[in-house]
């Protein structure tokens, strides 16, 4: 079995790394570019929002230092993901399934050397965002990504990328969820990617599937110190139908000893328990696999001779309003111009009118539902039963039987991808009636959707989340010890629970009006020493029983709340 680093598969092109002006992945970077490279007017991300602190300031208005925000969209961020098709092409040709399953793994593995310098954050995607790109992989060959922010609050981002010509399918809904102790935040990425072989499989009509997760990110040193980034916890890339699991351990660096980017693992038959190979090194360098019955160590991947291939992304010119590359040009020009009010004016601006959409919606009594993505019909019985985990689905009929002509054409009928192609009818929202809402999905039963009303081009149409009210899907939670366990793994532990937020750093400072000078000094102090509990409710910061780690009392809220404070 072939497995050494990157080397090209006989009879098959190297996908083409030819993009477009406007391209969508990051370089590979060595270990030292995780660590944030500070500049003479740089410091922490706690000294940048202190200096802007003054008595009366509106807190709505602080700003995020630059190097803390990439300049894109994480429904762009999600295609590093696919950015080694030399990786993948070739899987659905590999007869033997332990084979197969290990090339699976390897492509897995292969993404998470792309990532800028320094600790980045990329923009969060409003409401209705979306992002398309394709890959030339030569000839009349192309590969093609769709992506929506089908909620916001939570937020999650779903997404479809397809080879026709390579019988690769993969559908994923991303669902971080930020989490902040002490010195470290955390960036906990719930939800799940299928990779399907639809010439591979028991079932012609499904595909053999692959069932994916991701590690969890880490930003240390966030109040003070060098700000560094990693990624931990353990990952899974399952296959049900062949019986195999592997267990990827992303491991943190300890307090006292570790390496940073180091990684573990396991490939083992699921039902036994019998572990077949083996995982180490680091995912920024040198990845190796050995062979548990034959004790033979090779290379699994070289991040550090890799070339990642970036997509090809239409010109802004023909992007809709709501694309990711149009709707953030401004903020992303002054991010990368290191121009902090323009980029947080124009961050602002796009937040507001999200914000008086949602109201307006409100207002009117209309609810909201993504363009290109509609909820699984999962549950017993249902269609799409198993994929429940994704929630959200293309809103197209991909037949996975036809040839890759056919498929190329129902891909393209979905939303404008390639150059030139223009926008029909299709794509618009369409009418809703209140009357079709699905049933509310509770954590006691899993969610049975009933066949709904198709639009005259045999697309499915059903209604979301009613603005205002809590999406009702259930979303799976990490034990919050492990995470916790994680993030004080590098620092001093702070007392209290994890705090939760679920945008920028400023997420859940008051929208308007002054914060009173105690409460800004309560503020700074509970970030330095820690809390006792926070709540983040409607857009509020809310602290409860503030104490230093001496006891001290600060407070019972913060944020402007409380009267009593001013």
């Amino acid at each position: 079995m072939g497995l050494s680093g990157l080397v090209p598969v006989p009879g098959r092109r190297r996908a083409s790394t030819t993009g477009s002006s406007r391209s969508s992945v990051d370089d590979g970077r060595d270990t030292d570019d995780d660590t944030q490279v500070m500049e003479p007017d740089q410091g922490n991300v706690l000294s940048h929002i202190i200096s802007q602190l003054r008595p009366g300031a509106d807190l709505s208005r602080v700003v995020l230092p630059t190097f803390i925000l990439e300049p894109r969209s994480m429904l762009e961020r999600i295609t590093n993901f696919m950015c080694h098709p030399e990786m993948l092409l070739h899987i659905p040709s590999v007869d033997d399934p332990v084979e197969r399953f290990v090339s699976v793994v390897k492509f897995y593995l292969s993404g998470w050397h792309i990532r800028p310098a320094g600790v980045k954050k990329p923009l969060n995607p409003i409401l209705g965002e979306v992002f398309t790109c394709y890959w030339d992989l030569g000839g009349n060959e192309r590969a093609y990504y769709v992506s929506e922010q089908t909620s916001h609050h939570p937020p999650k981002s779903s997404y479809f990328y397809m080879a026709p010509y390579y019988h690769i399918r993969i559908d994923g809904t991303l669902k971080p969820r930020s989490k902040f102790l002490g010195n470290s935040a955390a960036s906990v990425m719930e939800g799940v990617a299928f990779l399907t072989l639809l010439n591979r499989g028991a079932n012609p009509a499904q595909g053999e599937r692959y069932f994916l997760t991701q590690p969890n990110m880490y930003a240390r040193g966030i109040l003070f110190g060098k700000m560094k980034y990693e990624l931990g916890d353990h990952s899974f890339v399952r296959c049900p139908e062949l019986d195999l699991v592997a267990d990827v351990d992303f491991k943190t660096k300890g307090w006292v000893g570790g390496t940073y980017n180091a990684i573990g693992g396991a490939i083992k038959r699921e039902s036994t328990g019998e572990v077949l190979y083996e995982l180490s090194g680091l995912w920024s360098e040198e990845m190796f696999i050995k062979n548990v019955a034959t004790g033979q160590k090779e290379m699994f991947f070289d991040a550090l001779k890799s070339r990642p291939s970036p997509p090809r992304v239409r010109p802004i010119a023909e992007q809709d309003e709501r694309e990711s590359q149009r709707l953030w040009e401004k903020t992303a020009k002054a991010v990368k111009e290191r121009n902090h009010e323009l980029a947080t004016d124009e961050k602002t601006k796009i937040e507001d009118r999200q914000r008086e959409e949602a109201a307006a919606r409100m207002h009117d009594e209309v609810d909201w539902q993504p363009r290109l993505f509609r909820r699984v019909r999962g549950g017993p019985g249902g269609t799409e039963e198993g994929e429940e985990d994704l929630e959200w689905i293309i809103r197209a009929t991909i037949d996975a039987t036809a040839s890759p002509e056919i498929q190329t054409e129902q891909i393209l009928s979905i939303y404008p991808i390639v150059e030139g192609q223009r926008m029909n009818q299709d794509n618009a929202i369409p009418s809703r009636n209140v009357a079709d809402a699905p049933p509310a999905v509770s954590d006691a039963s899993p969610a049975v959707v009933d066949a709904a009303p198709r639009n005259g081009n045999g697309v499915a149409e059903e209604k979301l989340v009613e603005v205002g009210g809590k999406d009702p899907t259930p979303s799976p939670s990490p034990p919050a010890d492990e995470v916790e366990r994680t993030l004080a793994s590098t620092g001093k532990r702070a007392e209290g629970p994890l705090i939760d937020f679920t945008e920028d750093m400023r997420k859940g400072l008051p929208h308007s009006g002054p914060l009173c000078k105690r409460a800004q000094t309560m503020l700074c102090k509970a970030a330095c020493l820690g809390v006792g509990a926070v709540d983040w409710e409607k857009g509020w910061v809310r602290a409860t029983s503030v104490h230093t780690r001496n006891g001290a009392y600060l407070g019972d809220k913060v944020g402007g709340l409380d009267e009593g404070m001013k």
